[in-house]
């Protein structure tokens, strides 16, 4: 039986990966507030406490992004031939990936953008040149559950944590994870 400390109640949240800010916004309380508590300088109430609890012990029990990214990133740097962009799609079998410049983020390239392009000399363009936007981030303690309506406006999603980009997901790995769950 675990007793019901701030100490305890701060690894909880750790564990989570909540911060105080986001944990005081779900419980309806200050960021103060859930310090005092974790260092056990005040005596929450009772339902102060259920409600911590509650919250924390479903985000605990959430699936995160980590968990269904894909770690292995296949990307492209801006000034790579559209041809080998589409070469890697079609090796990986991916249909979309980032694109990088000097190790920073600044788009995507798909398929649809590749067939959209064609008519142009696509042995002559680069990637630069029919760049799309870059597939939005999460962080990966964050829940799959705000996966689905990301994944309706952009093909990707990359995943990170202190900002270094850690994995990909993509609306087949979310279809692939439900599929193994019935």
């Amino acid at each position: 039986m675990n007793i019901i400390t701030g100490k305890f109640l701060k690894e909880m949240r750790e564990k989570t990966g909540l911060s105080q800010t986001e944990l005081a916004k779900l419980v309806g309380v200050s960021q103060a507030h859930i310090a005092k508590i974790e260092n056990e300088k005040v005596n929450p109430r009772l339902s102060t406490v259920n409600n911590i609890l509650f919250i924390l012990q479903k985000r605990e029990n959430t699936i995160k992004c980590k968990d269904v990214m894909n770690k292995n990133i296949v990307w492209v740097d801006i000034n790579t031939p559209v041809k080998k962009a589409a070469e890697l799609m079609k090796k990986f079998g991916i249909s979309q990936m980032p694109v990088f410049n000097q190790g920073a983020l600044v788009g995507s390239i798909s398929e649809t953008t590749i067939i959209k392009n064609f008519n142009k000399n696509i042995k002559k363009l680069l990637v630069k040149h029919i760049l799309d936007k870059p597939f939005p981030m999460v962080h990966e303690s964050d829940s799959i559950d705000m996966l689905p309506p990301l994944l309706e406006f952009y093909p990707a999603v990359l995943v990170a944590e202190e900002g270094k980009i850690k994995g990909i997901i993509t609306k087949s790995d979310l279809l692939g994870m439900k599929n193994n769950s019935e």
